[in-house]
């Protein structure tokens, strides 16, 4: 195992130092690892929180800022943050509006987390709404789940829930609209290589160089099968088929087309993603309105994509739009 790292087991703790070193608008809160704005809430203003396991950065601690999450709770490396995490985030974010968690579909992340609203609503009196995200079609249920995994619509329901917040939108309309996202919203993955968790300094699962795993999930669960090595265009069909099936995605309609790198792929290769990706859609019909291209959403070091599709209207386009200053994202300001 090659890591720029020092001890595996101080890898998250020695990561929110430095990433409160490098951006000022960020504070960390070190013994509950927490990421939050160093600005305090604004009064009236709903407050987003997330967060899960470390390893897939940028999110969430990436997307603390303006337009997006207000705070972020850091999990050990694919393992959940636990409720006194959430809990004390909720207090840093509460501006008096009520707070939204945005939850991966993950069964330790979705539990922690409504335990954390339920402690916090009887002891503080905060109303607190979680929208869970579980836009993955690849697999119905996995040893992680009960349900389809919540991964790449997250990153597009935190910008577009955090505009809505930012214009003082209640919390039920919050929610609304990223319960509005994750309905719309559908993703698949696939992986070239494993990835290697630093405890355990190994990949976590073998994967042949003529091989990639279809419909793998974020901490390198399964996915509908193992297949052979194809080129771009036939591995974005094999991606974008059962997207447009599940919706279903019909000619006329306009999306966010997002195509992600799973933490070791060059933007090279996701550029010639996105390409073959945006001549298919075309062929189905399908206008891309917008587009997002990079490494948003990781599973650390592992090579592979995904592909998000969210059927947007107007509201949704123009809260995508409205500006964001975060340390991963930013336009508009």
């Amino acid at each position: 195992m090659k890591k720029l790292i020092n001890d595996p087991n101080d890898v998250v703790a020695e990561a929110l130092l430095g990433m409160e070193a490098a951006h000022a608008s960020l504070s960390v809160d070190h013994a509950n690892k927490i990421i939050h704005r160093a600005q305090p809430p604004r009064p009236g203003k709903v407050g987003i929180i997330s967060g899960g396991g470390s390893g897939h950065e940028p999110l969430h601690g990436g997307f603390v800022g303006l337009g997006m999450l207000d705070a972020a709770c850091a999990g050990e490396v694919f393992t959940s943050p636990v409720p006194q995490q959430m809990i004390a985030a909720i207090k840093l974010v509460d501006g008096g509006a009520g707070v939204l968690q945005v939850v991966k579909n993950y069964t330790g992340d979705v539990m922690n987390f409504d335990m954390a609203a339920e402690m916090t609503a009887s002891q503080a009196g905060t109303r607190v709404v979680s929208v869970v995200t579980d836009d993955d079609v690849a697999v119905q249920d996995s040893t992680w789940t009960a349900g389809r995994r919540g991964v790449g619509v997250t990153v597009l329901l935190e910008k577009i829930a955090g505009a809505a917040a930012e214009q003082d939108r209640t919390l039920d309309q919050v929610a609304d609209v990223a319960r509005a996202v994750n309905a719309n919203g559908r993703s698949m993955g696939v992986a070239l290589t494993s990835c290697t968790v630093p405890a355990a300094g190994k990949p976590t699962f073998d994967l042949g160089e003529a091989d990639m795993e279809l419909g793998v999930g974020i901490h390198g669960e399964p996915g509908r099968r193992r297949v052979p090595l194809a080129p771009a265009k036939d591995i974005a069909a094999m991606l974008l088929e059962p997207i447009l099936a599940d919706l279903p995605f019909t000619s006329g309609d306009g999306v966010i087309a997002f195509v992600n790198g799973l933490g070791g792929t060059p933007l090279l290769e996701l550029y010639i993603m996105f390409n073959e990706v945006n001549t298919l859609l075309g062929q189905h019909g399908i206008r891309v309105a917008r587009s997002l291209v990079g490494s948003y959403i990781t599973a650390l070091d592992m090579a592979g994509t995904s592909i998000t599709l969210l059927k947007v209207d107007d509201d949704l386009l123009s809260l995508w739009d409205a500006p964001v200053n975060t340390p991963a994202l930013r336009w508009g300001t």
